[in-house]
C-alpha cells in the first residue's frame, strides 16, 4: 500500500500530542510506525520517556492505520477512542531519549460496530521493548457520538 508523505494526513493528533513520526509500512490488517524518542517534551524525564507512554504509542499507531485505510478509501481520517489495554508488558521502565522505536499493530478483530482489538509491540532495533493487546472504538460519526453523552 502507498505510504503517506506526511503523518498529519492520516493521524488526527497535533502538536505535542502527536507522538509518532512516520508510517513505515501498512497493509489491510497491520501497520508499522516509527517514534523518535525525544529528550525534551511532554512526557520526558531525565531517564527518558516512561514505558507507560508506550500504550499511547500503540494507540496512535492504530489511529494511523485507521487513517491510512480511510485515505485509501477516499475518506478523511476520523476520531477514534482508546478503550483499554490487556497484558501491557514493558521490558524496561523507560524508552531512551534519542532512540528510534518501531511500533507495530496487527488487527485481530474489527467489528462493524467500530470496535477493534489489536496485537501491538514496540521494538528498538530487534529488541522487543513492550507488548500489549489494545482495544479501540471508532464510531461512524465521532462528533455525534461525543455530543450524545454516551462517550
Amino acid at each position: 500500500m502507498p505510504l503517506p508523505d506526511d503523518i498529519d494526513a492520516v493521524l488526527p493528533h497535533r502538536d505535542s500530542m502527536r507522538l509518532i513520526h512516520r508510517v513505515v509500512a501498512w497493509q489491510d490488517e497491520s501497520i508499522a510506525v516509527e517514534v523518535d524518542v525525544p529528550a525534551q517534551g511532554l512526557f520526558c524525564t531525565p531517564d527518558g520517556v516512561p514505558a507507560w507512554v508506550g500504550v499511547e504509542y500503540m494507540a496512535q499507531a492504530i489511529a494511523a492505520w485507521a487513517g491510512c485505510r480511510a485515505r485509501h478509501a477516499g475518506r478523511a481520517p476520523s476520531i477514534g477512542f482508546l478503550l483499554g489495554t490487556r497484558r501491557y508488558t514493558a521490558h524496561q521502565p523507560f524508552f531512551a531519549a534519542g532512540s528510534c522505536l518501531r511500533v507495530e499493530a496487527n488487527c485481530e478483530l474489527l467489528g462493524e460496530n467500530g470496535l477493534g482489538m489489536f496485537a501491538c509491540r514496540i521494538l528498538a532495533g530487534d529488541i522487543e521493548m513492550a507488548v500489549a493487546n489494545v482495544s479501540v472504538f471508532e464510531p461512524t460519526d465521532a462528533m455525534a457520538y461525543l455530543e450524545s453523552g454516551e462517550a
